[in-house]
């Protein structure tokens, strides 16, 4: 299914505007400070470091320029920052130039993604993979 450009520019700057928002509060209010967000639950009760604990503090990090520190934060999720980016990039090239854009995830990327995360859960909490956790 092709989507047209122009459709989709209108769409999302919505949606952007709303990513650049709260990378923007997330970028001023520091995680690092205890209590202005939410402990992870899983890491809270069970005591399991899960694929997006570091998260937030790495995109803290990638705000301020501070990749090493984003990559110890969440190494995962710098990745994630970098798709999106590069996703976000050809979205914005194609609507530039009035083409059609298409992006179709089908059954095997999802199940991709979930054996990555599930992988760099369960690598992030063998002793192995202490350098993976925040």
């Amino acid at each position: 299914m092709y989507a047209d450009c122009e459709v989709r520019a209108e769409v999302g700057d919505g949606g952007g505007a709303t990513v650049r928002e709260r990378t923007a509060y997330v970028g001023t209010v520091d995680p690092n400070e205890p209590g202005h967000y939410p402990a992870c639950p899983l890491l809270t009760y069970a005591g399991i470091w899960c694929p997006g604990c570091g998260g937030l503090r790495s995109a803290h990090a990638v705000w301020h320029g501070e990749l090493a520190t984003a990559l110890t934060a969440n190494a995962l999720a710098v990745a994630g920052y970098a798709l999106f980016a590069a996703g976000w990039l050809v979205w914005a090239v194609c609507a530039a130039r009035g083409r059609p854009f298409r992006l179709a995830f089908g059954r095997v990327h999802a199940w991709a993604a979930g054996v990555v995360l599930l992988s760099f859960g369960v690598a992030r909490n063998l002793p192995q993979g202490s350098w993976l956790h925040p």
